[in-house]
């Protein structure tokens, strides 16, 4: 059996999860990614990344909202989902996702966005009209007093919520890498590494991903991009890469020399099967590429405008090759046979519950909820101040 390459047994020819299982590491990662760049100007007092603190915010809630969604899709019967919470199993690592997103969704994120608008939301409150007039006035949740000590309090309590949210971050996105990484029967997976570059590889997104809509958005604004803030990330983005690099050639190094004997067949399937989307997305194109064109901004003085494009496209690679890693782990863990004699294939639907359609679907709602909030709540300072509360 040994000498047979292409055998697979039947119960391992179907692949159990599908493109939406790989859409849903993807985006808690990007939310967990965009909570920790927020924390940095509210916990550590990075004063530069200020303006993209509020929209890394609204960022991270829009695509918290949608996270469960590729999950509910694959199950096929989303109002079975609050049993998860009717009948808790505290022993399953996925029925504790409920607990974690629930608390990181009220408890954290929500209620830290709230405090921190708070002042904005009342005073839109008192200066709308109609329909928006009874959202804010939801939004207040009978809270109207925006005197200087209920500020002060407001702003002390949201330093405790986001203290309390960063290792909360790290859970709700390190508990999907341990899901992985504690699945003995796959040597693809079973790594005690696996929640760790999860959680960095995730703070890369994040990064990425709010520099990306922080430019795009302030052109379409017709603003100036702030270059301090934008370097600024683009520091950060640059030495969590090189960790979450560091950290995936450890776990390469380690598989090398330990070389078991799965190793024969997860060789020859990342030089065949996986060798698209793993050497070349992954590799090349999202890690390697991007990392050169910011180091490239870190140790050289380049035009402002050629920053811009250096740091959009480097955003944009990283997106693209984290999506990869998350394809790679997730589709690549199922290409091969418990036995490690055969492989088999896996092609994308076009049109199915589970298919591409769909796929992209989930990927640009978050925009779209995204785009709701910002009209909401304005992210930006000369768009939540008293005059412009007054204008609208």
């Amino acid at each position: 059996m040994n000498g047979v390459e292409g055998f697979m047994y039947p119960n391992e020819v179907e692949l159990v999860w599908s493109i939406l299982i790989v859409l849903y590491p993807y985006i808690t990662g990007l939310v967990a990614g965009a909570f920790i760049l927020a924390s940095l100007e509210r916990v550590f007092r990075v004063e530069a990344v200020k303006p993209t603190y509020r929209l890394a915010l609204l960022t991270a809630l829009s695509f918290l909202l949608v996270a469960p969604l590729p999950l509910q899709l694959h199950l096929g019967h989303p109002e079975r989902s609050p049993e998860m919470y009717f009948t808790p199993h505290s022993t399953s690592a996925m029925a504790m996702f409920g607990y974690v997103y629930l608390w990181y969704l009220m408890a954290v994120l929500v209620f830290e966005i709230w405090l921190d608008y708070r002042r904005e939301i009342v005073l839109l409150w008192q200066s709308s009209r109609g329909l928006k007039r009874w959202i804010y006035w939801i939004m207040t949740l009978g809270s109207s007093n925006i005197s200087e000590r209920s500020l002060h309090i407001d702003e002390r309590v949201g330093w405790i919520v986001t203290l309390v949210g960063i290792p909360s971050a790290f859970l709700l996105h390190g508990y999907v890498g341990f899901i992985f990484g504690s699945i003995k029967a796959n040597p693809w997976w079973s790594s005690p590494m696996m929640p760790v570059v999860f959680i960095f590889s995730a703070m890369v997104s994040g990064i990425a991903c709010v520099m990306v809509l922080y430019m795009a958005v302030t052109k379409l604004r017709r603003k100036k991009i702030d270059m301090r803030c934008v370097d600024t990330i683009a520091m950060y983005l640059f030495y969590t890469f090189i960790i979450d690099f560091s950290l995936e050639m450890l776990d390469l190094v380690h598989r090398i020399y330990e070389a078991d004997e799965s190793f024969r067949s997860l060789n020859f399937m990342v030089h065949t099967k996986l060798y698209f989307s793993h050497i070349v997305i992954q590799i090349f194109l999202g890690t390697l590429a991007p990392l050169v064109l910011l180091a490239v901004t870190q140790v050289t003085t380049l035009p402002e405008a050629a920053r811009k494009r250096c740091y959009a496209l480097a955003g944009t690679l990283t997106l693209i090759g984290i999506f990869a890693m998350r394809w790679n782990v997730v589709i690549g863990g199922q290409l091969f046979s418990k036995s490690f004699a055969g492989y088999t294939s896996y092609k994308v639907s076009l049109v199915t519950r589970e298919g591409l359609l769909v796929s992209i679907a989930l990927i640009l709602l978050p925009l779209g909820i995204l785009w709701v909030l910002v009209k909401l709540l304005p992210p930006w300072p000369e768009e939540t101040g008293p005059h412009a509360a007054a204008a609208d």
